[in-house]
């Protein structure tokens, strides 16, 4: 599997299989096991931050010694440790037990509070507990079955005026993609909206052959959401 090309087409396979599990998340161990530690194995590891947070960031205030923010489905550590890096106390989780030793190993000395924990579980733990949630290409990693529970429980562990910044691969109509990954539309974006949370932007970066989205979202306050209705 040192072919690029196989490696894809190998991860593509075992997560159209994890469709018909009752755990359709439970793929993403596979993928990193079966890497022995090359993060080239790892499609989505650039071994770096993700450009589209470092620029969201440069546009962001710095935070608060107490804001606290979340970092869903880190992978190897990158975005959570900008996050760190820009003065938020950050809890980065991921299902992949050996992603997370992976992140353990790279950053020993970091900040971060790294767990392995499933993202369902851990939104009935946490629920607002985070001022900030970032999420990227975790919820189109994942079929269209369980995506009204995932988009959820993301926003259910968004803190009262907290900020959601997410980004995704779109699609332009509602015809079900044929995946993995599978990209989110309009309506499901939508959904978002439907948990209390208000879009504040969004913008299509430069620069990238995917059809990207950047979304900021904010938790409507109960009291600004009471003088709304």
């Amino acid at each position: 599997m040192s072919d690029p090309q196989s490696r894809r087409e190998y991860i593509r396979d075992i997560a159209t299989k994890a469709t018909k599990d009752d755990h359709p998340s439970r793929w993403f161990e596979q993928v990193y096991t079966t890497a022995e530690g090359e993060s080239a194995a790892i499609p989505w590891a650039q071994m770096q931050p993700n450009p589209h947070l470092l620029a969201w960031l440069d546009k962001c205030d710095r935070p608060s010694p107490s804001q606290r923010a979340l970092v869903v489905g880190c992978g190897l550590g990158d975005d959570a440790e900008a996050l760190a890096e820009r003065g938020y106390q950050v809890t980065a989780f991921d299902i992949s037990p050996t992603a997370i030793a992976w992140c353990q190993e790279r950053f020993p000395n970091s900040s971060v509070e790294y767990q392995v924990a499933d993202l369902f579980e851990f939104a009935q733990t946490h629920s607002q507990a985070f001022d900030l949630v970032f999420e990227c290409r975790t919820i189109q990693a994942l079929p269209l079955t369980v995506r009204q529970p995932t988009i959820s429980a993301i926003c259910q562990l968004l803190a009262p005026e907290g900020t959601l910044f997410l980004i995704t691969n779109v699609r332009e109509d509602e015809a079900e993609p044929d995946g993995p990954p599978w990209p989110l539309s309009e309506t499901e974006l939508q959904q978002i909206s439907q948990q209390g949370l208000q879009e504040v932007q969004r913008h299509r970066p430069s620069g990238t052959k995917r059809p990207t989205l950047c979304l900021e979202y904010q938790r409507v306050s109960q009291r600004v959401s009471q003088n709304l209705s």
